[in-house]
């Protein structure tokens, strides 16, 4: 096999480089995927910066992949030459461990994540496991679908996970990379939906985006007015807020559910949750099966991430983009290599 040609950092927060490696024989259950995009996550920039003290360098970003399968072993099932497939944060699983089993392979205690301890997708060809590689359906075009296979899935898997249904009425904490394609997920489910934003000029975007209502995420007097109002209320934002009037704002049974890495311990009293039987989660990514899931409902009602495109040969200047806050609302990476 031919080297594999990428981009990478040599050092926690630098520039990304081309760089080279062998990627050795192909294994029997594993693809390759020739990138035909790749989007440009906050996660790799955390990963880049090595702010959870996993990274590895050389470290090539990408976990956000579409392309075509350029090759297969010889044990590989459902995928064939030529298929269109993504690729998101993970890219193998054990297939034999209880969660495996079960059918959660994104909860598999020895799942490998595809820019952790190995090279991502900011490459010309990228490597997983075939149950990773994900079919892209026919009404999905590649140009845009990769944000799907992180931010997406990511908005997606607790509307399944925790049953919310086309009656609830739900809200969504953020309008950015995660929060604008929850508000279309919950919008095409049938929820009623309210955005909490901090931005006012968001508003409208916000309402073309599904959301029926919009209110000051920070504003207490007007969180205080919605007290009981929602089933179930998604943060996708990853800084601290008044999580007390959250919890308020929620019916009884109701759920706060987190997916934003919110960085301080949060803190709550017990007692307006006993009270409501009211619960706080999180979640992850979700399965290969929940992905393709949320692939068909995205075809089905033409849900796609806002995007902006860089060539890949310019990927430092969309890490400043991204780093700026600039990005509206995913960044998504062209393959420019020859070849």
């Amino acid at each position: 096999m031919p080297a594999i040609r990428a981009y990478a950092a040599q050092q926690a927060k630098g520039d990304l480089k081309p760089f080279e490696f062998d990627p050795g024989p192909l294994g029997d259950e594993h693809v390759e995927i020739r990138v035909t995009h790749c989007g440009l996550c906050h996660s790799d920039l955390s990963m880049l910066d090595n702010e959870w003290g996993m990274s590895k360098y050389p470290f090539v970003p990408g976990h956000e992949v579409v392309g075509t399968v350029g090759a297969i072993g010889s044990h590989v099932k459902t995928v064939t030459v030529g298929d269109r497939v993504g690729l998101g944060w993970y890219s193998e699983s054990c297939l034999h461990c209880h969660q495996c089993l079960t059918g959660n392979h994104n909860l598999c205690p020895t799942v490998e994540s595809t820019i952790v301890g190995r090279y991502g997708g900011f490459a010309d060809r990228v490597r997983a496991h075939w149950l990773w590689a994900t079919p892209l359906p026919d009404a999905l075009d590649l140009a845009v679908a990769g944000p799907l296979f992180c931010g997406g899935v990511t908005v997606f898997n607790p509307v399944v996970q925790f049953g919310v249904l086309p009656t609830s009425r739900v809200g969504v904490v953020g309008i950015g990379g995660l929060g604008h394609l929850a508000l279309q997920f919950l919008n095409k489910w049938g929820c009623e939906v309210t955005a909490f934003s901090s931005s006012a000029g968001k508003t409208d975007e916000a309402k073309k985006l599904g959301a029926h209502h919009v209110v000051n995420s920070r504003d207490d007097k007007e969180m205080a007015k919605l007290a009981g109002a929602f089933d179930f209320i998604l943060v996708t934002v990853n800084v601290s807020l008044n999580w007390a009037t959250y919890v308020n704002a929620l019916a009884p049974r109701g759920r706060l559910h987190f997916v934003g890495a919110v960085p301080e311990p949060i803190s709550l009293a017990a007692f307006p949750l006993i009270i409501g039987q009211k619960s706080i989660s999180g979640s992850p990514l979700g399965s290969p099966a929940t992905t393709a899931t949320m692939l068909d409902f995205c075809g089905r009602h033409r849900i796609a991430p806002v995007i902006e495109t860089f060539p890949m040969s310019k990927v430092n200047d969309a890490l400043a983009h991204l780093r700026a806050g600039k990005a509206r609302y995913r960044i998504v990476l062209k393959n420019d290599m020859a070849g």
